[in-house]
């Protein structure tokens, strides 16, 4: 590894501008296809941008306030001691890989993943289980400082501190460097979106490259007849199913009648009273109409519909 720059006097514009330059260890778990937040199509568009994108939410931002806390954690848990690395890091074969570790661990040639969970996600996280994204990030940085191992440790908000230590994997990290490398020199270099994978971030990407469709225009349709043959098969699937589901949900209710709930030692079915208010719009627009015009927010947004020729 070698490094590529200090993080130490870093604004976050700048450190966000270098992790442009390749590979993160965040961004390995979602080029692999295993983070369910992100896809290889949403990180291409990230790294091709000439914007900068400062994203950000409460949880991520909880994140990064408690990594030190997640740190200190670790080391009265294991009797580990931790430094921050205060670098970006680079792999010398892979210069597109890189790597902005949470710390390091004193006397050990390892690191430490600092991450904070919702208690909802704690089944995530059961039996020493660690989310696929995860383990694929750790991997990641073991890759750029070719590291012998790599720790892990969790808060589960208001629940639970775990740690684990993940032993390095050579056929992992070799397929995953394979990966990247693909990702890069065939997407990002060559300036061409990966394939979609069905997932909500790829539809995001989609609905920013394509925003508006041009009036009246339209393209020959080739070679999509068998995928949207089993699209129509899919679609009959889900119904049945669909129906399937509620004739059983039906069959509970009519055992439970009035009762607002059932139980037993494996599930727990509630059936309650809930109140809904909606706002008339169709009144509002016909007996107040300069109201309606006031509070009307219009968006653009794109319909997609197939329909048999």
């Amino acid at each position: 590894m070698k490094k590529l720059v200090s993080t130490l006097h870093l604004s976050r514009e700048e450190w966000l501008s270098y992790r442009k330059l390749g590979i993160g260890g965040s961004d390995a778990g979602s080029v692999a296809g295993l983070n369910p937040y992100a896809s290889p199509m949403s990180v291409y568009q990230d790294k091709i941008s000439d914007s900068i994108s400062y994203l950000d939410n409460e949880s991520m931002r909880q994140g990064r306030d408690l990594e030190d806390y997640v740190a200190k954690r670790f080391m009265e848990a294991s009797g580990l001691k931790v430094r921050r690395s205060n670098s970006m890091y680079q792999h010398e074969k892979y210069p597109f890989l890189l790597a902005d570790v949470d710390r390091l661990i004193v006397g050990e040639n390892a690191g430490l993943e600092c991450k904070t969970a919702s208690a909802y996600s704690a089944d995530k996280w059961k039996a020493g289980e660690i989310p696929p994204h995860y383990l694929i990030q750790c991997h990641h940085y073991m890759a750029v400082l070719g590291a012998d191992h790599w720790y892990l440790a969790v808060v589960l908000l208001g629940k639970e501190f775990k740690y684990t230590r993940i032993e390095r994997d050579e056929n992992l990290i070799s397929n995953l460097v394979a990966i990247e490398s693909n990702f890069w020199n065939n997407h990002v270099v060559s300036r061409v979106m990966p394939e979609p994978d069905g997932s909500k971030a790829c539809d995001t990407v989609l609905e920013n490259y394509f925003h508006l469709a041009r009036k009246n225009s339209a393209v020959p349709l080739v070679g999509f007849d068998r995928k949207l043959e089993r699209r129509e098969e899919i679609i009959a699937l889900m119904k049945k199913l669909e129906q399937e589901q509620k004739q059983i949900e039906q069959e509970v209710k009519l055992y439970m009648k009035d009762n607002e709930i059932a139980f037993n030692d494996k599930y727990r079915v509630t059936w309650t009273n809930v109140d809904t208010a909606r706002l008339d719009t169709k009144r509002i627009k016909m007996e107040r109409p300069e109201v309606y015009k006031d509070f009307i927010d219009v968006t653009s947004s794109r319909r997609f519909t197939v329909k048999a020729a």
